[in-house]
């Protein structure tokens, strides 16, 4: 079982931020705008899926896992709840959240659904964003000419993803979830989530009037494609998923850890949520 501690950021998000905060990159602030609009509902549908998956556990197993459920949902109840505060004022820089509404339609029919689906999805997010989180965490020139907060916001977020990728996958593999479904639903969560972010990344590079400019393809090429870039860094370990005997844990690295050690005059543990009631 994974000890997963919930945090409280402590960083003010009240004051505004700039319209191209990420060091004055026009694409990686639409990149990561972008991905922060898809956060108050993936982290929402990833919640209510572990905890849905829990429930479905016999009693004993129940009691084995709930402190790390109860951990997980509260970590995304957090981060849900803080990314809303960021995403306001990327609502006052005029930019459309289009994902969300695509992505609500998306998940609403796997409510009903058998959990072992939800969990397979929400386990194939959380393989993309601990990715997405050692190689931020591992690369930290990329927020370096962000503003303090934004730094820390994103590097806090990456380093909690890192720390409970686990969670879904083992709930999946509790309740006897296949290796063939769990397979195809990251190649649909592959398909879905690149193109959904590619296509977020757009509308804001568009809205913001820096669509077409060299410099944001330029960023673009080097931050996804490069010879360091998050695509060409993450193909190996994102393939590794497939693999019928691949766990999370395999692919361990501390880099989350020592961030959290670092930072943690930033950090506040508070008390997890109770495994019923975090919204």
């Amino acid at each position: 079982m994974t000890h997963l501690t919930v945090r409280r950021l402590l960083i003010d998000l009240e004051p505004p931020v700039a319209r191209h905060w990420c060091g004055g990159d026009a694409f990686l602030t639409a990149w990561f705008n972008a991905l922060s609009m898809s956060f108050p509902v993936g982290e929402q549908f990833f919640l209510d899926s572990v905890r849905r998956g829990w429930k479905a556990l016999p009693a004993d197993q129940q009691a084995q896992r709930e402190a790390e459920v109860k951990g997980f949902v509260g970590q995304e109840a957090t981060h849900r709840r803080i990314h809303s505060l960021f995403n306001a004022h990327l609502e006052r820089h005029g930019l459309v959240n289009d994902w969300e509404p695509r992505a609500l339609a998306r998940l609403a029919p796997l409510e009903q659904a058998d959990p072992r689906h939800a969990l397979a999805i929400t386990a194939a997010n959380e393989h993309f964003t601990a990715l997405f989180a050692d190689w931020l965490l591992a690369r930290p020139e990329v927020l370096a000419g962000a503003e303090p907060r934004l730094q820390t916001l994103w590097l806090w977020h990456s380093a909690e993803e890192s720390e409970h990728k686990c969670t879904a996958f083992d709930l999946y593999q509790a309740l006897g979830g296949s290796h063939a479904w769990r397979v195809t639903w990251m190649r649909r969560v592959t398909l879905i989530f690149l193109t959904d972010t590619l296509r977020q990344t757009a509308a804001n590079l568009r809205r913001d009037g820096s669509l077409w400019r060299w410099s944001t393809w330029r960023s673009a090429g080097r931050h996804l494609l490069g010879r360091d870039g998050l695509l060409r860094v993450s193909f190996a370990p994102w393939r590794a998923y497939f693999r019928p005997d691949f766990h999370p844990a395999q692919q361990h690295s501390d880099l989350s850890e020592r961030w959290l050690q670092a930072r943690a005059d930033l950090l506040a543990p508070v008390g997890a949520s109770s495994v019923a009631g975090a919204t």
